[in-house]
């Protein structure tokens, strides 16, 4: 039998042999039954592993003998060889997986802490009634993944000479360049912002630049992240 062969059939005998000890482990119970998790971890990396060794072992020396090559030597390189082979399996797969998981990952935009924030700045043309108050506005982020409602800061409403300045912010949730804000004023168009931010929205101290909208209205807006001013 070429060696090739014998090096196939010994990965298959290695991975019959690690699934047959974790099978054989589990049906008679093995382990501390008061902490099964460490039995089975101990049953994963320890014991089926040694059964997938013999597996590799016995079907390589099998085949030596029924093709009379029953050296030491072949034995141990075609073994070795098949269980080689099965590690670069495992490798791949778990690399895979991992490539996977990292693919398809929820896309947390600040994965261990607080969501950052959109701050921003609406200003109006003159004429153009606005509440002072919270009562009447609301504010929705658009995203492809997501909306968040927003929230308004009556405190800092102002006047910019004779134009209207509302003020408020919105969670930043997700990692993502595509985004837009919704201001809905109660006997008024909607009104739908472009937000110009990367998809990682990195911390910024100021505003950037006023974008006009096609009413004349005007946003200008910064990601505040947790922690930073």
């Amino acid at each position: 039998m070429k060696s090739s062969s014998r090096i196939a059939i010994g990965v298959v005998a290695a991975v019959a042999g690690y699934v047959a000890t974790f099978v054989l482990l589990s049906l008679v119970d093995f382990g501390n039954r008061a902490d099964p998790i460490t039995a089975g971890l101990v049953g994963l990396f320890v014991y089926s592993p040694i059964g997938a060794i013999a597996g590799a072992v016995l079907a390589n020396w099998l085949m030596g003998r029924a093709g009379r090559d029953v050296g030491d030597g072949s034995l141990a390189r075609n073994s070795l060889k098949s269980l080689g082979v099965v590690v670069l399996l495992c490798v791949a797969g778990i690399g895979i997986y991992i490539a996977y998981a990292y693919a398809t990952a929820t896309p947390w935009l600040n994965r261990n802490g607080a969501n950052p924030l959109l701050v921003f700045e609406v200003r109006f043309p003159a004429g153009i009634a606005v509440p002072t108050s919270a009562q009447g506005i609301t504010i929705e982020l658009q995203t492809d993944l997501n909306t968040m409602p927003g929230e308004v800061t009556p405190a800092a409403f102002h006047r910019d000479g004779d134009q209207p300045v509302i003020a408020g912010e919105v969670e930043l949730a997700f990692r993502t360049s595509h985004r837009q804000l919704a201001v809905d004023i109660q006997g008024q168009p909607s009104r739908i912002y472009p937000i110009d931010l990367s998809a990682r929205a990195p911390h910024t101290p100021e505003f950037g630049t006023w974008r006009r909208l096609g009413d004349g209205s005007e946003i200008r807006y910064r990601a505040k992240w947790p922690g930073q001013t």
